[in-house]
């Protein structure tokens, strides 16, 4: 079998080139794909080569972690049934191509254990719910909790904020830029700089910024907690005194788990979790190269999928 995949041959340099996919096992699905998402956090640094050191780091590379699709045939022992709608986080069926994280292609072959079965209702908002299991994770993570403070009004932002504000919570978010400080439900959106506040209990992070912790920190209450739960490409570090003061926490929240992304698919398959409006691009799989560009640049962009209805 062959696919159509998005290729990072090098930094900067990409584009739509048919590939040979690993032959399916008896544990593995064959995924057509409808939608794959663009991130402009992880998928931003492979892009300019400011990703960190990381598993499988190297170009040529198929990025994507955000697919949805439809399976096309299942081995005996994937455990899903042709005709079944998912979510897949990802896959590495590209021979010699790395598959990092292996979203972008117009099919798949992965392990039937790895893909998420949803509702046909979501359609293409499926493709947020990485970023969805994302934040949930944050929350759930041992030490964490609802968050009275985030930082970051992008797509991950904004969920974080709604699966908050869904859980009876009322935080407060920073955005520095002008045009991303539009209201959200239940929620107020302010420039930091305006922020006077210096009791914050539970602030997640989701910015990506490197620089960020000694402001978080002077906004925190005695013995509050920061949670980093963007990617990072540059060393972090902070003032010891100030944090010491405080008795700072600061936590580390890694990658989704299972039990974040059944939670997520609930809330949202029950309208609890509300996805409207995050999607604000879209562009056919073929235009890949501008949507990648645009996905980057434009501020006004949240998130930007690739339809692949008519790749081959």
């Amino acid at each position: 079998m062959q696919t159509s995949a998005i290729i990072l041959t090098a930094p900067g340099r990409l584009g739509l080139q048919t590939l040979a996919l690993t032959p399916p096992g008896p544990a593995d699905v064959v995924v057509d794909v409808a939608w794959s998402g663009i991130s402009t956090g992880t998928e931003r640094l492979l892009y300019t080569g400011r990703m960190p050191p990381f598993p499988g780091m190297g170009y040529p590379l198929v990025p994507g972690y955000e697919t949805v699709g439809r399976v096309s045939a299942a081995g005996p022992e994937a455990m899903v049934a042709p005709g079944a709608l998912v979510f897949v986080p990802g896959a590495n069926c590209y021979g010699d191509v790395r598959g990092l994280f292996g979203g972008a292609a117009s099919r798949i072959v992965t392990a039937g254990a790895r893909v998420v079965p949803i509702p046909e209702s979501l359609g293409e908002k499926a493709t947020l719910m990485a970023l969805a299991a994302t934040a949930q994770h944050a929350i759930a993570l041992p030490g964490a909790g609802l968050p009275d403070l985030i930082v970051g009004h992008g797509t991950l932002g904004r969920l974080l904020a709604r699966l908050t504000v869904a859980a009876g919570g009322t935080p407060t978010v920073w955005e520095h830029a002008a045009g991303r400080r539009d209201a959200g439900g239940g929620y107020n959106v302010v420039d930091p700089a305006e922020d006077r506040r210096r009791d914050y209990r539970m602030v997640i992070d989701v910015s990506g910024d490197s620089s960020v912790l000694d402001t978080l920190v002077s906004h925190l209450a005695p013995g509050g907690t920061v949670v980093l739960a963007g990617f990072y490409s540059d060393r972090m570090s902070f003032a010891f005194a100030p944090a010491f003061m405080r008795e700072a926490r600061i936590l580390i929240a890694s990658q989704w788990q299972k039990a974040d992304m059944a939670h997520v698919c609930a809330l949202a398959s029950d309208g609890a979790l509300k996805l409207d409006g995050l999607i604000t691009h879209r562009a056919p799989a073929e235009d890949a190269e501008r949507a990648y560009e645009e996905a980057f640049s434009d501020t006004g962009c949240l998130k930007m999928i690739l339809d692949w209805s008519n790749a081959a």
